[in-house]
């Protein structure tokens, strides 16, 4: 795609591309996986070679313990280190992790309204992940920024950081039912 200077333009420049795709990463969950992997490999580490001599009952509650402790902990945070937005003609899909999981569809017809938000924290969430609270709305909050904030239908909102969230906002109010009647 070619950026244009103020005042020039040619017809293909001025539409809205097809799809519009934006990401956004969180490196510090890399550190959160490792410790997750930590738990796991100690929970293997004392099923295959423990001398544990206060009995089979406490060391399969460790075993068990360091290897549900590590697999949640793993996937929790591998599931939030990236995420993707897809913008297309008909709607917006978000996907978490390199898997795609968890993954959100939102049908464009369903949207009233998109604001950029300048500042999503994860603290004013609860933290990163996919987060739901009922005063706020619906969040997926992988880093600390610039985010797209939706107004659905029935009055909930969306939110996601993504980097250049601006121009997804822009391409999304193009594409909203209303964007092209005018103001009454």
């Amino acid at each position: 795609m070619r950026d244009h200077t103020h005042g020039e333009s040619d017809g293909a420049a001025d539409a809205p591309p097809e799809v519009w795709t934006g990401s956004a990463t969180n490196r510090f969950q890399w550190l959160l996986a490792l410790v997750g992997a930590a738990c796991l490999a100690l929970g293997i580490e004392l099923a295959v070679d423990s001398m544990w001599t206060s009995g089979i009952a406490a060391l399969a509650m460790s075993v068990v313990g360091c290897i549900a402790a590590g697999l949640l902990i793993l996937f929790g945070t591998l599931a939030f280190v990236h995420v993707a937005v897809k913008v297309d003609k008909e709607c917006l899909e978000v996907r978490c992790g390199h898997i795609g999981l968890p993954r959100r569809r939102i049908p464009l017809s369903h949207v009233v309204g998109a604001d950029f938000a300048q500042a999503v924290s994860p603290r004013q969430w609860g933290g990163w992940g996919y987060r739901s609270r009922p005063d706020i709305g619906t969040a997926v909050v992988v880093r600390r920024g610039e985010g797209l904030v939706l107004k659905l239908g029935d009055g909930r909102t969306f939110t996601v950081t993504v980097d250049n969230a601006e121009a997804a906002v822009r391409i999304i109010r193009d594409r909203l039912p209303m964007a092209g009647s005018p103001a009454a």
